[in-house]
C-alpha cells in the first residue's frame, strides 16, 4: 500500500478489525519510512453501482462523495470520523439492498438525511438546507420544528 504522505510502498499493519459483520476489514497501517499512520479498507468488490442524476444522466457511484457530504455537514460539530464512516457504511448497505445497480440521487440524499438526523441535529439542518433547496425562512423553520426538540 502506498503511503499517502511520502509515497513509500513499505508499511506494516498495526491493527485490523472486521467491519460490516465480517464483510470488510479496516486496517491501520504505519509507513516504515516516515512513520505516518493511515487507514485502509478491504472488502469484496461488489457490482458497479451507478447513480442516476436528476437530469437523467448516469455516473459511477463514488463513496468518497458520500463521505465528503457527511463530513461537510458535520464540520465543526462534535461528530467523530468513525461515526461518519459507520453512517456511510449504513447508507451504502441500504442502497445495495434496495436497488440493483442504478441508484437515484434522491435515494442517496434521503439516506444521508436519515443518518444525519440520528447523528446531529445541526448537521441535519445544514445538509437539509442545501439538499432541499429552501426558498425562504419558513421552510427552514419548518424543518427545524420537525426535529421535535
Amino acid at each position: 500500500m502506498k503511503c499517502p504522505k511520502c509515497s513509500s510502498q513499505q508499511d506494516r499493519v498495526v491493527d485490523s478489525r472486521p467491519l460490516k459483520d465480517g464483510a470488510a476489514v479496516r486496517r491501520r497501517r504505519e509507513c516504515i519510512d516516515c512513520s505516518y499512520r493511515f487507514t485502509t479498507y478491504e472488502e469484496v468488490e461488489g457490482e458497479d453501482l451507478r447513480v442516476q442524476k436528476r437530469d437523467g444522466r448516469y455516473e459511477p457511484f463514488d463513496r468518497r462523495k458520500l463521505m465528503s457530504g457527511l463530513e461537510k455537514a458535520c464540520e465543526k460539530r462534535p461528530v467523530n470520523r468513525e461515526t461518519i464512516e459507520k453512517a456511510v457504511d449504513t447508507i451504502v448497505e441500504d442502497l445495495r439492498r434496495k436497488y440493483n445497480d442504478e441508484i437515484p440521487t434522491t435515494a442517496i440524499g434521503e439516506g444521508i438525511m436519515h443518518q444525519l438526523r440520528e447523528i446531529d441535529e445541526v448537521a441535519y439542518v445544514r445538509f437539509a438546507s442545501v439538499y432541499r433547496k429552501f426558498r425562504d425562512i419558513k421552510e427552514f423553520v419548518s424543518t427545524v420544528e420537525s426535529l421535535d426538540l
